[in-house]
């Protein structure tokens, strides 16, 4: 059994704005306050984060999560990794350093943007990380295999990550064919769009359909939605029963 919750389902252009005018602003429907996408899996016994952006000690507060076994990172733009920092209330808590499973081009990256943590006399009450380097290969965290999915953001690999009998990728305008092999008996697949028309580094909402209708999975669910693909309540119904829009706090377990 596994237990997902979205903690963000949004882009930096999916959360409200002051001044804005558009119907996701104005909506004073809670499906459309979109923190940036991100999401907390529950299975066998741990607990994975799967990114930290900007909004992330906003909603781990929010969803009462004191304590996640380790993130994974699917690539290090900001709106994945700018949250971080906060890992060093988990430190305090866990007395040990945060774990977190990326590639080394991203670990790369979070060496120029968090130095002061990587620094040899490092300021007292620094975060602590732990990385540990991954690649397309499957690795075990506890007892949980997970199965990494390469895809593209653009012309940046990223990846998603395959655990249990659900799927997450996010940021993709393209996943190669090899890695449908991966997607086999889904119960759930998560998967990123960001409006209907064609973007340069994100699915569309035609091209994501498609890669489910491909995957066949039980349930999709979208995410990383801005504002340009509107309202939930217009999208959700625009969709077939087995596609739906995901929003911020919602809570699956299967």
């Amino acid at each position: 059994m596994s237990t997902i919750t979205f903690l963000g389902t949004g882009t930096s252009q999916g959360i409200p704005v002051i001044g804005c005018k558009c119907k996701v602003c104005l909506s004073k429907d809670n499906k459309d306050n979109r923190l940036r996408s991100s999401v907390v899996i529950e299975h066998n016994g741990s607990i994975l984060l799967i990114d930290a952006g900007p909004d992330f000690r906003q909603q781990m507060l929010r969803e009462g999560i004191s304590c996640v076994d380790a993130v994974l990172l699917t690539h290090e733009h900001k709106d994945h990794t700018g949250g971080l920092d906060d890992v060093r209330a988990i430190n305090f808590i866990r007395k040990e350093p945060f774990t977190i499973y990326c590639e080394e081009r991203v670990m790369e990256s979070l060496r120029r943007e968090y130095s002061y943590v990587f620094d040899e006399y490092k300021y007292p009450g620094a975060p602590e990380f732990d990385i540990r380097i991954i690649d397309s290969s499957p690795f075990r965290i506890n007892t949980v295999q997970v199965i990494p999915i390469r895809a593209f953001h653009y012309k940046l690999p990223i990846l998603g990550f395959r655990i249990g009998d659900i799927a997450y990728i996010t940021d993709a305008n393209s996943i190669p064919d090899e890695e449908f092999d991966k997607l086999q008996n889904l119960s759930i697949l998560i998967l990123n769009t960001v409006r209907r028309e064609r973007h340069i580094s994100h699915f569309s909402l035609d091209e994501a359909v498609e890669i489910a209708k491909k995957v066949k999975p039980k349930q999709c669910y979208l995410t990383h939605m801005s504002h340009q693909i509107g309202i939930h309540s217009d999208l959700d119904a625009s969709l077939p029963d087995w596609i739906s829009p995901a929003y911020d706090r919602l809570s699956i377990t299967v």
